[in-house]
């Protein structure tokens, strides 16, 4: 296993442990938000459009991770504003992306960008800067007041609430932070990963990204280690086929979604064990009177 076969692991693995880590930010609080693919997807074209129009790849991924925020925000809006189906809210906000972005983004097809420069042992910094935000969340999470307010608010929400503490400001917080994260994730793919714009470019990977939470069963360093090996998957999937073997390019191509499924299906086999770790609160409404 060569150095450039571990840099591209590291690469396809970068996105899914950003979107990820804000994902678990906002399910440890009680929020299940199934936008993130959708979320990505307006953060690449936003990312894009503003490198091609500034050449700045800087301003770039700041457009990305505010168009993530400004999506979370949305998706705040109606589920602990107007208490609208998390659910429901998380799936509509993906199928607005996935139209939003091929409509943002049909001018800008065919153009390609240079990717942003490495940063140390040929990894770019926001490879680095996805593992610090994870030891950050989990220090954030594990080791100060808030992150324990955050962890109450997801176990019991009306004992938080009954305590004084801001059940909606806070999981307010965690899904902006989740939305600052997909949209890093999205500019990401188009900024570096892929330096184009491509409808659809994020493949399923805000999917991946919430079935890593679960495989992770809502633990750090597991999510760590669920990226990194999905990541691994993800690029055998681009580096079986360049090696000429005789599979079936869309067998190929698929290997990481069944992935997915397996993984899915050995965590329902152990129910108990998601029983354990699984915010009590995840994705139930919250109601101040209640």
């Amino acid at each position: 296993m060569n150095v450039d076969f571990l840099l591209s692991v590291v690469a396809a693995a970068t996105p899914l442990l950003l979107a990820s880590t804000g994902e678990l930010v906002a399910e440890r609080s009680g929020v299940l938000n199934l936008g993130i693919e959708g979320m990505m997807l307006v953060a690449a074209v936003s990312a894009f459009a503003t490198e091609d129009i500034t050449g700045s790849a800087a301003l770039g991924f700041a457009a990305g991770a505010l168009a993530g925020v400004l999506m979370s925000l949305l998706f705040a809006l109606l589920t602990l504003t107007l208490l609208a189906n998390q659910v429901a809210s998380g799936l509509a906000l993906t199928i607005f992306g996935t139209g939003f972005s091929a409509l943002v983004g049909a001018k800008f097809v065919g153009i390609a960008l240079t990717a942003i420069p490495k940063f140390l042992f040929g990894i770019d910094a926001v490879a680095y800067a996805s593992l610090a935000a994870l030891a950050g969340v989990a220090w954030f999470l594990f080791r100060t007041h808030w992150g324990l307010v955050l962890r109450a608010i997801g176990d019991n929400q009306d004992a938080a609430h009954a305590l004084g503490y801001p059940v909606v400001r806070v999981r307010t917080c965690a899904v902006m932070f989740g939305g600052a994260m997909a949209g890093l994730a999205g500019a990401y793919m188009s900024l570096s990963y892929s330096p184009l714009w491509a409808e659809n470019m994020t493949a399923g990977r805000g999917w991946i990204a919430l079935a890593l939470v679960v495989f992770s069963a809502w633990r750090p360093l597991w999510l760590l280690a669920g990226a990194y090996l999905f990541g691994l998957i993800m690029y055998l999937s681009l580096y079986v086929q360049g090696l000429g073997v005789h599979v079936p390019s869309q067998l190929v191509s698929a290997l990481p979604y069944l992935g997915t499924v397996v993984v899915l299906v050995l965590i329902s086999s152990d129910a108990s064990r998601g029983r354990r770790n699984a915010p009590a609160c995840l994705g139930r409404p919250f109601h101040a009177a209640s």
